[in-house]
């Protein structure tokens, strides 16, 4: 699913850019809002989140144009601006949601989570995640919800999440290098850091095994990669 971020300040473009990266969003990046629209002219991501304040073209103004070419797409304002009036006239120009600078990473993500299960609901951004649902283990997942079932638990998962879930699922019994979960789950081109599956399977083992300490969904094939058996 793709993903225009549109904002004027290095650390907070670079910072929201690796979050989504992280996540499993293919991202455009633009640093004024002339850039902005041209982007989504010739990208055509699923979900946009603009910054207020930019040159060239204000968020409002590049939120007006990408309206007036596409009326449906998600738009998310994140921004410095917590004036109530500025929150309104957001909204009322057509975003969904409003974000106020300083903001969490996760509180970041909840709201792009719940505007990317309305994108799922309407059929769009699901080229890479062709299944409806899947079984892995005693887990259910859903993957226009975004979450897993066991029993009466859900538990919330992401694209990379589901991605990675869903390879496992596919190739059961088979040991999956990191090179192999990389290409598939990150892309081809992604140049990993030390140690940046590891961690993320980590993290995932913590919301979806019973036992992360003695995982029986992913296993660790020493040497090897992971396996589902």
């Amino acid at each position: 699913m793709k993903v225009l971020i549109a904002e004027d300040d290095p650390n907070t473009l670079n910072g929201l850019v690796s979050v989504f990266r992280d996540e499993g969003y293919e991202v455009s990046a633009a640093s004024d809002g002339e850039e902005a629209v041209s982007l989504f002219s010739r990208e055509r991501p699923q979900i946009v989140c603009l910054d207020v304040m930019m040159p060239k073209k204000n968020g409002y103004d590049v939120c007006r144009s990408i309206r007036a070419e596409n009326p449906s797409v998600p738009i998310l304002f994140i921004s410095a601006k917590s004036e109530e009036i500025d929150k309104v006239l957001g909204l009322e120009l057509g975003a969904d949601d409003f974000i106020v600078k300083p903001f969490g990473v996760k509180e970041v993500m909840a709201r792009i989570r719940a505007i990317t299960r309305r994108c799922f609901a309407g059929g769009q951004g699901r080229d890479s995640l062709p299944a409806e649902e899947f079984l892995i283990g005693d887990l259910r997942v859903l993957v226009g919800e975004l979450k897993a079932i066991r029993g009466d638990r859900e538990i919330e998962v992401g694209l990379r999440d589901i991605q990675i879930l869903q390879f496992f699922s596919e190739n059961r019994g088979r040991v999956l290098t990191r090179d192999q979960i990389f290409d598939r789950c990150w892309g081809e081109n992604y140049f990993p850091q030390s140690r940046s599956l590891d961690q993320h399977i980590s993290q995932l083992r913590k919301r979806i095994e019973l036992d992360p300490k003695h995982p029986l969904i992913i296993e660790t094939v020493h040497g090897a990669g992971y396996r589902y058996s």
